[in-house]
């Protein structure tokens, strides 16, 4: 199998700690990744310089590859710097082209700083954004948080609340729960997928007596979908499709903006949740959390978000036939 490629993500963050912590669970059992970033920073684990990463496989079970992309700035842990964004952004790239170029079977992103980003000129709002633009593939990008026993996709995600409703219309709802499907059919081998349609307002709207949004909005979004053969339903009052008697009656919930799908899951499993990213011409995941500037070179960060984003893309590149 090819090799993952890990982005540095925020210097200043907890990557290079989950990062290493990553690489003691899964060095005997792989999936293999290689890490880029600036070698020479400290680790807490034997690393290893690579010059490409056919070589990671070789290097793997004694010492963490890393392609070697030093950072003007040397990081101080919580004190994000401005200096080193463009590295940051760099190291996605890299990473992308990789994969473009059959060299490495899927990206998994380390959390990034997005104020940090802004300020240094970066005009994407995340990941999610910059790698529609960048590894696009002809469909809009549509996050995904996946766990054990919940998968979500927002409908909006990084904006303002008032802002993601007032952009909300039936084909918007339609096109990411579509591409949804597409994704739970071809990557994670569920052949008639099912998809729980979220309300926007209290109780689905209370049959109009709580906002038309519902009425308007999402409910022919869901007839769509049904007239298409998708097996989706809704609108579903939010407050109870995440239980633990719903949860088991689909496969992925459509959440209308982004509180309304990662309050659940990262409220169920914030240690294991990953963010896939679905509509991409590559395969890219990411740990279900951000920088952790707060405790950053405490010692005290959990890889296991970041286990499971890599167990994920291994699980994604193999069904793509990228592996």
């Amino acid at each position: 199998m090819r090799p993952l490629a890990l982005t540095m993500g925020e210097p200043a963050g907890i990557g290079a700690e989950i990062a290493a912590g990553a690489w003691s669970a899964l060095r005997a059992t792989g999936p293999v990744f290689f890490l880029i970033d600036d070698a020479t920073r400290p680790f807490a684990v034997p690393v290893r310089p690579i010059a490409a990463p056919a070589e990671a496989a070789a290097v793997f079970p004694d010492a963490l590859p890393i392609l070697h992309r030093p950072l003007p700035h040397a990081p101080i842990a919580g004190k994000p710097d401005t200096a080193n964004a463009p590295a940051v952004i760099a190291a996605i790239t890299e990473a992308v082209d990789l994969c473009k170029a059959g060299r490495a079977a899927g990206v998994v992103t380390n959390p990034i700083q997005k104020a940090t980003l802004t300020a240094a000129g970066f005009r994407h709002p995340g990941h999610t954004e910059y790698l529609g633009e960048i590894a696009g593939a002809g469909v809009p990008p549509v996050m995904m948080l996946a766990s054990a026993d919940l998968r979500v996709v927002p409908v909006t995600v990084h904006e303002a609340l008032a802002r993601a409703i007032a952009r909300l219309t039936p084909e918007l709802i339609a096109e990411t729960a579509r591409i949804t499907a597409r994704a739970l059919r071809e990557e994670f081998g569920i052949a008639h997928p099912r998809l729980a349609v979220a309300g926007l307002n209290p109780h689905a709207g209370e049959a109009g007596t709580m906002g038309r949004e519902d009425i308007d909005i999402v409910a022919p979004a869901v007839a769509m979908l049904r007239a298409e053969g998708v097996d989706a339903r809704g609108p579903l009052p939010p407050d109870t499709m995440f239980t633990a008697l719903a949860r088991p009656t689909y496969d992925a919930a459509i959440c209308l903006y982004h509180d309304q799908a990662l309050i659940p899951i990262k409220t169920l499993d914030m240690a294991g949740g990953v963010n896939v990213t679905l509509g991409l011409s590559i395969v890219r995941t990411s740990p279900d959390h951000g920088t952790a500037l707060d405790i950053a070179g405490t010692g005290r960060a959990d890889p296991s978000s970041l286990i499971a984003a890599i167990r994920l893309a291994a699980d994604l590149a193999r069904a793509r036939g990228t592996a």
